[in-house]
């Protein structure tokens, strides 16, 4: 047996050559000086980026945690991931810098490799809204004297302007979301799990993707599909549930490519529709009309909230509503990222910018008891541009189109 002082704990370990990216590596350098501006503006000598979401969106690197620790270091001259030895070359093949490995072999050599990047740095800026408690601690004990500021909001507000490279992603993305939701229409029928369902889109969705792009990592693409008191929640998993006919049903296809989710939300009947069903579906309808209507550049995301908000109490369905009208995509998932400045709630009060892109995705949930019980939600995503906005989904949705026949 080898001693531990004999084993390597922080190494390189470059295996074969750098991956495709869909972005430009002007692309990347913008993002990597966007954050040297802010350090520079900021006085603070590196940055440790510690979340899926800010290591991917500044190296193209989207690590699997599985229970170790992962980074990105950027000084005024460097970048460079840090992964474990578990995941071999592919970390550094997929960073735009460079990367350093570490083992196993002792607990603290993430530090160390951090301590290695780091030399000299007094200030730091760190993740606050993903260093927990614990994690900060050890930080703390690793870089003594150094002092700790907030790069995490920065870092926010950064990610929630796209660049035309970004937007062309997520128009590709928005795209297979259409294509999953055909491959669902296709597969509904009375008797059909909702998991057959589920399957077959994301199937589509897999294949679309892979097609597009000469090298491409295939991961986290999904879809939710929801039958009967399953579409209570948005967010519900799939079950193997059988649709039966005159169900409400939820559609949600959810693509990922490079990190970057887009997706597709509707509501449907499986062969007819009752009375109080399609009267509360035709109100979600004209609530997420209207606000299609109303993403434009200038608008205030809290005063768009607060207008829909005055359709759903006329009816008396404000109590009904669950969750906010729209949020901000780019690199985010079900597992991580959010760029809270950007959503359409009451309590938001962002200036929607060019380059900015939103959904639109009003929600009422009726319990079951109630006339017209189900959960009812449409989603279209738009891009802001200098004078318009631009709806990139083409999903048709209400009753005229999603009434599916088995």
């Amino acid at each position: 047996m080898g001693h531990t002082d004999d084993m390597l704990h922080v190494m390189e370990w470059h295996n074969g050559d750098k991956s495709y990216l869909p972005f430009s590596e002007a692309e990347m350098d913008r993002r990597q000086n966007d954050v040297r501006g802010w350090m520079s503006k900021s006085d603070v000598d590196a940055v440790l980026f510690t979340s899926y979401h800010c290591i991917n969106y500044y190296s193209g690197f989207l690590y699997c945690y599985f229970g170790r620790k992962y980074g990105m270091v950027v000084t005024a001259d460097k970048a460079t991931t840090i992964s474990a030895g578990i995941d071999g070359g592919q970390p550094y093949r997929r960073s735009h810098g460079d990367n350093i490995t570490y083992s196993d072999w002792n607990r603290d050599n993430f530090y160390k490799a951090i301590r290695q990047l780091t030399k000299g740095a007094k200030r730091i800026g760190i993740e606050f809204d993903h260093v927990h408690l614990d994690y900060r601690k050890a930080l703390e004990e690793a870089l003594p004297g150094v002092e700790f500021v907030d790069v995490g909001q920065a870092s926010m507000w950064m990610r929630t302007i796209k660049s035309d490279e970004e937007i062309k992603l997520i128009k590709e993305g928005a795209n297979t979301c259409d294509i999953g939701g055909a491959a669902c229409a296709e597969a509904i029928a009375a008797g059909v799990p909702e998991h057959e369902v589920a399957i077959a889109s994301t199937s589509a969705m897999l294949r679309e993707i892979a097609g597009n792009h000469p090298y491409v990592e295939l991961m986290d693409t999904w879809t939710w599909f929801q039958s009967g008191i399953n579409t209570d929640g948005a967010h519900n998993p799939v079950t193997n549930k059988k649709i039966e006919s005159g169900d409400i049903l939820s559609i949600n296809c959810f693509p990922m490519i490079f990190g970057y989710y887009t997706a597709l939300e509707r509501t449907l009947f499986c062969d007819h529709v009752s009375d109080a069903h399609l009267d509360l579906w035709e109100k979600n309808v004209a609530v997420h009309e209207r606000g299609l209507e109303l993403i434009v550049p200038g608008a205030k995301c809290s005063d768009i909230a607060i207008e829909l908000n005055e359709m759903y109490r006329e009816w008396d369905l404000l109590k009904y509503r669950s969750f906010g009208y729209g949020h901000s995509f780019g690199v985010l998932s079900h597992y991580y990222g959010r760029e809270a400045g950007v959503e359409l709630r009451e309590d938001v009060d962002t200036i929607l910018e060019p380059n900015m892109v939103v959904s639109m995705e009003p929600m009422i949930m009726l319990p079951e008891g109630l006339p017209g019980a189900g959960g009812y939600r449409e989603h279209d995503i738009l891009v802001i541009h200098e004078d318009s906005a631009e709806n990139i989904t083409g999903f048709p949705y209400g009753p005229e189109h999603n009434i599916i026949k088995s």
